[in-house]
């Protein structure tokens, strides 16, 4: 019947009850760790027999995590996007979470946890304020707000519990996208070690029985469907109040410490998970690639009248452009594989495609400036110092932002969103009415570039010429006569 009440979500109804060994604790059961980390150690369970159950814990005192015991922690992820061009759009149930603790409102419970024989794990996703160190928790007693504070306890407790035993520490694994994460919060953990005065042996039992591993994660996940609901809950044949959407892409880097390659399988299961001795050059690829993809091909997206990132790359020139930039231009001055590449950027592109994911351009634009001196220029200079040239693309894109922060093109007022400092710099270079002279002016700003561009051979009369072509064609013909220009 078309009215029927559905039944709530529970292990019973997909005859899921096997309880699993308590492997993992995880702070932070939002959107991001249920489509992603939980995810993952679902389908290790699932398809390699792993049997890790997590214990999901309540990271803030107004969390709650009551709607996920309602439903038996078990809750639906749908996952949408493009893999290799062809859309992809499946569901399923995600069942590796075995309980839900909130430690403020029961802190034995959470201090119990220490003493669970199998548990190996911490996984995090507090944030990137979620690391910090506050010098108000000054007593060991809890319940603790700050998440190091929780994490220091629950260590110490277990510490206690098993005599300080060498088989006993954990594998810390956060997920908060912050540089060297895992080190920064050994650091402060054993600052609470020392604010609490707790013994010199826990201090040296956690570094040389836990392990810290740093990890660069990547996935969108929108969460639960509040726009479009209704076309979630009619592909189901059951209420679940905590479905989660997340796109197909799943990137997580993750350092090898005490050989965590032989204690969690992750090579057996066919997800993008690298267990790597160094993970800076993976950060270095996200950044100039997908980071890097999004900048550059901003301004001259937005000066041809495009709207999202999915229409940009669909329109033929633009689509065009990017990739020209990132197969040609970024991906030689990375120094890694160039097959490794060409696979990531192409995800990269099904990513920009995805047709569930709607990106605008203007919400990019925020900080411009900087995001090009971060994610672009290094790839120019690089290519420079390399080849003895210019690189035609990324050398229009720098002039193509310059020009957009003109503030105005083609009667159309554009999404100048950046520090009062530089919208108001741009303002004084552009007074000037002759291209050569704004050109000179934009590249030698140290204060954008952090260097004078006009150094660079050859780049002060490219972005001129390249500015003149822009307000004298549309910017497909402005390209193309500024790619003869260099050729």
């Amino acid at each position: 019947m078309e009215n029927q009440i559905k039944q709530k979500l529970n292990r019973e109804l997909i005859n899921s009850q096997e309880k699993l060994p308590l492997k993992i604790v995880q702070f932070g059961g939002g959107n991001f760790m249920r489509g992603f980390t939980d995810y993952i150690i679902d389908k290790l369970n699932k398809e390699t027999g792993w049997k890790g159950g997590i214990v999901n814990l309540q990271a803030t005192p107004n969390g709650s995590i009551q709607k996920m015991e309602e439903q038996d922690n078990v809750y639906t992820l749908f996952t949408r996007g493009i893999k290799k061009g062809e859309i992809h759009d499946e569901k399923q149930v995600i069942s590796a979470i075995q309980k839900s603790v909130n430690p403020y409102a029961n802190y034995d419970e959470f201090l119990a946890l220490a003493k669970e024989q199998e548990l190996e794990f911490i996984f995090s996703n507090t944030t990137e304020t979620g690391i910090a160190y506050d010098e108000t928790e000054a007593s060991y007693e809890g319940p603790h707000r700050n998440f190091p504070a929780k994490v220091t306890v629950l260590l110490h407790e277990r510490f206690k519990h098993f005599n300080g035993a060498a088989d006993k520490g954990l594998r810390i694994i956060p997920c908060e996208l912050i540089e060297d994460n895992a080190f920064a919060l050994r650091d402060i953990i054993v600052k609470y070690a020392q604010l609490w005065n707790l013994e010199e042996s826990f201090v040296q039992w956690i570094n040389q029985h836990n392990y810290f591993h740093n990890t660069l994660v990547d996935r969108i996940v929108p969460g639960y469907p509040k726009d479009d609901v209704e076309t979630y809950e009619d592909q189901l044949d059951y209420e679940d109040k905590m479905m989660v959407v997340s796109e197909c892409f799943l990137l997580f880097v993750i350092q090898e410490a005490g050989n965590l390659k032989e204690r969690i399988p992750f090579n057996e299961i066919n997800e993008q998970i690298l267990v790597v001795d160094h993970i800076q050059p993976y950060r270095l690829r996200k950044v100039r690639i997908l980071n890097g993809g999004h900048t550059l091909m901003l301004a001259p997206a937005i000066l041809s009248g495009q709207e999202t990132v999915k229409e940009s790359i669909d329109n033929p020139f633009i689509g065009k452009f990017l990739s020209d930039a990132i197969f040609n231009e970024v991906n030689p001055t990375l120094g890694l594989d160039m097959n490794e590449l060409k696979d990531f950027a192409e995800e990269v592109f099904d990513r920009f495609r995805n047709p569930f994911i709607k990106h605008y351009l203007a919400s990019i634009a925020l900080y411009f400036v900087s995001k090009f001196k971060v994610r672009v220029l290094p790839s120019l200079l690089t290519y420079v110092e390399t080849n003895g040239k210019l690189p035609v693309n990324l050398t229009f894109s720098l002039a193509s932002l310059i020009r957009f922060y003109q503030g105005n093109f083609r009667e159309k007022t554009l999404p100048l969103n950046d520090e009062e400092g530089v919208v108001s710099k741009f303002k004084e270079i552009w007074k000037n009415e002759d291209y050569g002279k704004v050109a000179e002016l934009a590249l030698s700003e140290k204060s954008f570039w952090d260097t004078d561009l006009t150094k660079v051979e050859g780049l002060k009369t490219a972005v001129a010429k390249a500015l003149y072509e822009i307000d004298h064609n549309d910017m497909e013909t402005a390209y193309n006569n500024f790619v003869q220009f260099n050729s």
